[in-house]
């Protein structure tokens, strides 16, 4: 009785022209990093986008310690796609430069395109007396959350001021929004923080203490980036932060969109549709970063991609009239 059932329901099915398994979704686990971080609101508003579209794709987002995890993750499925900077995405996919990578490449990743700019920002308390980088010595500075690209970005940027985490009176790791609050609370002199500009955490952090951001020299980044080209002088707009009315001096890097070769085209094609292009509006204005509606454009969306792109990206893109460079074309 139960086999004549069935039967009789794949039967109608095909006689109303309905294939049975046509409303399959496919889930994506998009990586992203802290939650007083910009990744985060940025995986779960394209998630959102995604969700409210009518596509064959449910998505969420997942707060994790962001780069290094992220790709590592993705190489191994643990997640459909993640966030990245782009200097640590080219690690993972060469396999040096960053501990976890070494001898270890994340072959399998690919990038979907660059979203923003995305700064070394050091902020300092004002009773610390830290005026430039090398008055970090001997002090508590917060350097990353373990396996962060923050990490890997501080030990290369003491790097150019011929120093080592070994010099600091105490490298304090943890999530960058428990470091805001122990810089708030006198508890660390400094942190580091790679993230976009006009990041809240920084913003409650400059409204409730006395925090200032520290320039980094324009000579300095000039030999950082003769060794990491990624690293590129940028300035911080007096007013970004209440409380801190100069322009400073620092360094940009690109947050970038990436996944595995794995993920089918269709999946990373049909995504990248529904944000970039069929929902832009709700990706510009609906997401609470700024950055995105200052400075992603889909003619600036390769520039700074540093691994090849997924076969997905390529159709995208194409489709919308952009070109794309032979080095970044997916390996055969």
């Amino acid at each position: 009785m139960r086999f004549k059932l069935v039967h009789t329901l794949l039967a109608a099915a095909l006689v109303l022209g309905v294939a049975p398994l046509a409303s399959a979704k496919t889930f994506v686990t998009i990586g992203s990093g802290s939650t007083s971080g910009l990744y985060y609101p940025t995986a779960v508003g394209m998630a959102k986008i995604v969700n409210e579209a009518d596509i064959d794709i449910r998505a969420n987002a997942r707060s994790t310690g962001a780069s290094v995890f992220n790709c590592r993750a993705v190489g191994e499925g643990q997640l459909q796609m993640g966030i990245s900077q782009n200097n640590i995405a080219y690690y993972a996919y060469k396999g040096r430069g960053v501990e976890a990578f070494d001898g270890k490449p994340v072959d399998n990743l690919r990038g979907m395109a660059v979203l923003y700019p995305e700064t070394i920002q050091v902020l300092a308390r004002e009773d610390a007396d830290i005026d430039s980088l090398s008055d970090l010595k001997g002090k508590r500075v917060y350097v990353g959350d373990i396996g962060s690209g923050t990490e890997q970005d501080v030990k290369n940027v003491l790097g150019a001021f011929d120093m080592s985490l070994d010099d600091l009176k105490a490298p304090v790791r943890g999530s960058s929004g428990s470091a805001v609050g122990l810089l708030r609370d006198g508890q660390i002199d400094a942190m580091f923080y790679t993230v976009g500009l006009g990041a809240s955490a920084i913003t409650e952090a400059a409204q409730t203490a006395p925090i200032e951001l520290v320039s980094i020299p324009s000579e300095r980044i000039e030999a950082l980036n003769e060794k990491y080209p990624f690293y590129t002088e940028i300035t911080i707009p007096g007013g970004t932060y209440p409380g801190i009315d100069d322009d400073v001096t620092s360094i940009t890097l690109k947050a970038s969109l990436v996944t595995s070769s794995d993920v089918s085209e269709d999946v990373v094609y049909q995504f990248m549709k529904t944000v970039f292009a069929d929902h832009k509006d709700a990706f510009y204005n609906d997401i609470p970063n700024p950055n995105l509606k200052k400075y992603f454009t889909l003619e600036s969306a390769l520039e700074g991609m540093s691994i090849p792109l997924h076969a997905g990206a390529v159709r995208f893109f194409e489709e919308q009239g952009i070109e794309v460079k032979d080095s970044l074309m997916p390996p055969s």
